[in-house]
């Protein structure tokens, strides 16, 4: 995990915003389910709603998605993205957050199809644990250092 600078995508990918998911928030479309996991990702991060709707297939998306203003997206870790398929593919990752004081971690192995050319996520079962990070520890955002001089609690 890399720690994402205000130049850096929250992605996770060491990149800048603007040549890792930015383009794909314009309108490029995403050439794998990974690329278009981490943009959604990044949409999460950035509270960019209209976008993960938009990358939703239509089959499953909701009519909206209500704001987390006290969400904090912290990292994301790819566990696995298989080579997809011609039509489907999946992404099993991990996406730390902070909300009222508490760590969590979403887990979900993600499920994707290709139509009309573009890369649609259609569902997941996700998977929420609360954490419990002591002050010493590596800051679960992955920047290395310790949470109590990074993240805090």
């Amino acid at each position: 995990m890399t720690h994402p600078t205000p130049r850096s995508c929250p992605c996770g990918s060491g990149a800048a915003l603007a040549a890792c998911c930015e383009p794909y928030h314009q309108g490029t479309a995403a050439p794998t389910p990974e690329t278009l996991m981490r943009s959604r990702y990044t949409a999460f991060a950035l509270n960019s709603r209209d976008y993960i709707l938009h990358t939703w297939h239509q089959s499953t998306r909701p009519a909206h998605l209500p704001p987390e203003p006290d969400t904090q997206w912290k990292a994301l870790t790819i566990v696995a993205a298989p080579p997809p398929n011609d039509t489907q593919g999946t992404v099993h990752f991990q996406a730390y957050f902070r909300e009222r004081g508490g760590w969590h971690v979403l887990e979900e192995v993600s499920r994707f199809v290709f139509e009309e050319q573009r890369w649609w996520y259609i569902d997941g079962q996700p998977s929420v644990i609360r954490l419990k990070p002591r002050r010493n520890e590596r800051c679960l955002c992955g920047s290395g250092r310790k949470l109590k001089v990074c993240c805090g609690e």
